[in-house]
């Protein structure tokens, strides 16, 4: 098997990518907009690439944190809010926005494990940090680390409860950077000791079953690398001090925060510890240099993907009770003066 994640083209497999597919047994898929046009063809579609790969367990993933991160949207699926709707509940009434996250997760994993999906990049940990960029900004659960792991916890536990493995992202802490890394490397100044906040609530959920790196250079702890590609920090910092030991994927190494070729990207990814390689964006030459420059996947990658995968499970139906959770959530959110 191959240790990379890919995306697809469109909305059914090309020929082209079913041969290729089928020779390199990538981990798994990503989804993005231009893959999903309904319940219909979305469930299609992932069945077949659990029938191309023989496996009912596949790895099949998608963002979809509600709010401006959805690649699922409505009419055909139910609208989710972003994370800054439950931290403001929250500043009011902790109990009733952990109750509100965890139903809203269920539901939104009740509507994905119907789709045939078994992934969700999802809770975002990142801290919201007065004065930084805002391509975390309301997706954050507030800016204490405190407040983040308990809501972050929540979405781990209800998407799991809806039959979906969430993943705890980006470690070890994007909420610092000061450029958005689709477009540019951010370099973040912070002492470790002014880190440790950022590492907190990761440090917190580190029994998540799946993590994602960041693209952010951390002077404090490797000033020449970002910590996706620096054997440092995953080493010390992400297995280390945050202890996790579960599934650890790269965000998309596509991203323009990374320099070189998205083969060299991949071999460093990997040579620096990280489990998976993320290629989100179906290009047939990056794919399939990834596959030359990766080896096979390790006893341990296969462990970790087993395991995070085992918990997962694929339904016929969006379940009934999700509209009930998702009317829980509503009432929940009004306390706050807020809505989905």
């Amino acid at each position: 098997m191959t240790p990379a994640i890919f995306g697809l083209s469109g909305p059914q497999l090309t020929a082209d990518e079913r041969a290729f597919f089928s020779e390199a047994d990538p981990a798994g898929y990503i989804l993005f907009g231009r893959n999903c046009v309904d319940p219909e063809q979305l469930r299609a579609l992932t069945d077949d690439l659990r029938s191309l790969h023989g496996r009912d367990h596949l790895l099949v993933s998608i963002d979809q944190e509600g709010g401006r991160v959805a690649r699922l949207r409505p009419p055909h699926w139910s609208p989710y809010p972003c994370g800054e709707v439950f931290a403001k509940l929250y500043e009011i009434a902790p109990a009733s926005a952990i109750q509100a996250a965890r139903a809203n997760a269920t539901a939104m994993g009740l509507e994905l494990a119907a789709m045939g999906i078994t992934v969700d990049y999802h809770p975002p940990l990142d801290l919201r940090v007065p004065g930084a960029h805002d391509v975390i900004g309301d997706r954050a659960f507030g800016s204490d680390p405190m407040q983040v792991a308990a809501l972050g916890r929540a979405i781990l536990e209800g998407l799991a409860a809806g039959g979906v493995t969430g993943c705890i992202k980006h470690m070890p802490g994007h909420g610092r950077t000061d450029v958005d890394t689709h477009k540019a490397l951010p370099t973040v100044t912070a002492s470790a000791a002014e880190l440790e906040d950022d590492l907190a609530p990761f440090r917190t959920l580190n029994q998540a079953l799946v993590g994602m790196t960041g693209h952010l250079v951390f002077t404090a702890w490797d000033a020449e690398n970002p910590a996706t590609l620096s054997p440092t920090v995953i080493r010390d910092i992400i297995r280390g001090a945050i202890g996790f030991d579960g599934l650890l994927l790269t965000d998309d190494i596509d991203m323009e925060a990374l320099g070189g070729t998205i083969p060299e990207r991949a071999a460093r990814a990997h040579t620096a510890g990280c489990d998976i390689i993320l290629n989100c964006w179906a290009k047939m030459d990056d794919m399939e240099g990834i596959c030359n420059v990766l080896p096979a996947m390790s006893d341990v990658t296969a462990a970790r993907l087993d395991r995070a995968l085992a918990p997962t499970r694929i339904a016929a139906a969006i379940a009934p009770e999700a509209a009930e959770l998702l009317a829980t959530r509503d009432a929940l959110l009004a306390l706050a003066g807020t809505a989905a």
